[in-house]
């Protein structure tokens, strides 16, 4: 069963990603910021992970960057979740090593469809 991060300091959107992902045979774990995700990454580093690129206590460029360090065969994918269309933040956060992008709020079949997306890709 492949693992996902989500790393975001919303209960209430890691509960319904949790919702989502779940039914997908992905084993979702939960990080509320950057510190954890890294301590998290470190144990197991999972197969996908959502990252909101307004973590407090990180700059999310730095954080991607230091996700990217650990992972030796980078055969993570990491999406870049962000609430308004920021190209700059976008360039930043892709160079630092984001695989993809979605906004926020989502749903059901946003969502789902970023992960069919990615695994065609990576097929």
């Amino acid at each position: 069963m492949e693992r996902c991060m989500i790393l975001d300091a919303s209960s209430v959107i890691r509960k319904v990603t949790k919702r989502i992902l779940t039914d997908e045979n992905l084993m979702l774990i939960e990080a509320e910021s950057g510190a954890q995700a890294l301590s998290m990454a470190a144990a197991q580093m999972p197969d996908y992970i959502i990252v909101d690129t307004g973590v407090s206590d990180f700059n999310v460029e730095d954080l991607i960057r230091k996700l990217r360090k650990m992972d030796r065969n980078s055969q993570t994918k990491i999406i870049a979740c962000m609430t308004q269309v920021d190209l700059v933040a976008m360039t930043r956060a892709k160079r630092a090593g984001a695989d993809d992008f979605m906004l926020k709020p989502f749903d059901r079949k946003s969502l789902l469809g970023q992960f069919r997306g990615m695994e065609r890709v990576a097929a």
